[in-house]
Order: C-alpha cells, then structure tokens, then sequence
C-alpha cells in the first residue's frame, strides 16, 4: 500500500487511508491494493467495508484495483474460494493466479495506447488474468497473446500488474484524472 501513497502523493494527491466505512465519505477516489483478494473479502466483511464499498463504486466513486484489487473489482470470479465475494463494478471475468505461484511471477512491456509512450514496464506476482470482458469494459492493455491483463469502465481501472512498484505513475493519473472530474478535487484514497 505504501507504494501507492508514494505514487498518489507524488503526484500531489492528499492521500487518506480509509479502514472503516466513515473514511469513504472524506475521500474522492480509492485504490485497492494487491494482497490476498479472499483475505481482502474476508476482513472488508468482518470491519463492516463490503456493502459500503459496493455502493460507493456503483454510486460512482473512481477506483483503482492492481492484482487482488483488480479481482475485488471484478464481478465475477473463475475461480475463487467457497463463498468468495467481491465489490463488483467491473463487467469482468477474472481468473485469480492465472499465471501460476510466486515463483512465476515476471515483467515485461506493455503497450498502453490510453497512456502513450514508452510502453509501461510491467511486473505480475501471483497476478489474475482478464478472461471476459463485458459491455462498456474497455481493455488497456493485452499481453502479445491478446490476454487483456488493463481495463477501464467509467471510473473503475484495473490491472493484473503492480505499475506502482515501477515508478510508472500513469494509471494512478488516470485516476486522479477521474477523481477531478467527478469532484473537482485533487484527492485519492
């Protein structure tokens, strides 16, 4: 997480961390970090966050999910554990590790025609894959194979990868472009 809050920061976000569902009336956007998405399920369920995320991304709150964050997006799953939920929002199917354990993790370049050049230098560890993509989903990016592993619909962004472990702050723009938009305030998380 704190990898995020350097990114946001840096590009001059006033930066809150929300750990209890008061803190979403303060904040313009949200991002949600990689991690364990059934972990992330479990305890946004034990700290009362599920149903008040759910109805701050369809009242239309901008958000960022990478990796974990992507699949609690998502609205549906592949293959989640018994009784896994997610925040929904995004018109997706993801398959959670698709491309195996820790060990085969890896980086490569990625053309992002939303973001321009120089391609976007990824890194995927434990990442999810974007089997489906639903109406209004635009795909960001696809690995050479055309797997998309970017999308963005309305105020919702995802991404199988970690661009903020890079330095690559062109996805945390785009949400603050979109926080912007919808408050016209220069805030996130």
């Amino acid at each position: 997480m704190r990898e995020h809050v350097r990114a946001l920061s840096s590009l001059g976000a006033d930066v809150d961390l929300v750990r209890r569902p008061e803190d979403l009336e303060r904040v313009g956007g949200l991002v949600i970090p990689g991690g364990e998405s059934s972990v992330i399920d479990k305890l946004s369920r034990a700290f009362g966050m599920q149903h008040p995320l759910r109805e701050a991304i369809r009242s239309g709150l901008p958000v960022y999910g990478t990796c974990a964050g992507l699949i609690m997006l998502a609205d549906r799953i592949t293959d989640g554990i018994d009784g896994q939920e997610t925040f929904g929002g995004l018109d997706v199917t993801v398959k959670r590790n698709a491309f195996g354990s820790q060990v085969d993790s890896f980086e490569t370049e990625l053309d992002v025609p939303a973001l321009g050049e120089p391609p976007v230098h990824a890194v995927f560890i434990r990442a999810p894959l974007v089997e489906e993509v639903g109406e209004g989903v635009e795909p960001l990016a696809q690995l050479d194979d055309g797997r998309v592993v970017a999308v963005r619909s309305g105020n919702l962004l995802g991404t199988s990868f970690h661009p903020e472990v890079t330095g690559d702050l062109r996805f945390h723009r785009l949400l603050l472009d979109a926080v912007r938009a919808r408050t016209g305030r220069h805030e996130a998380l």
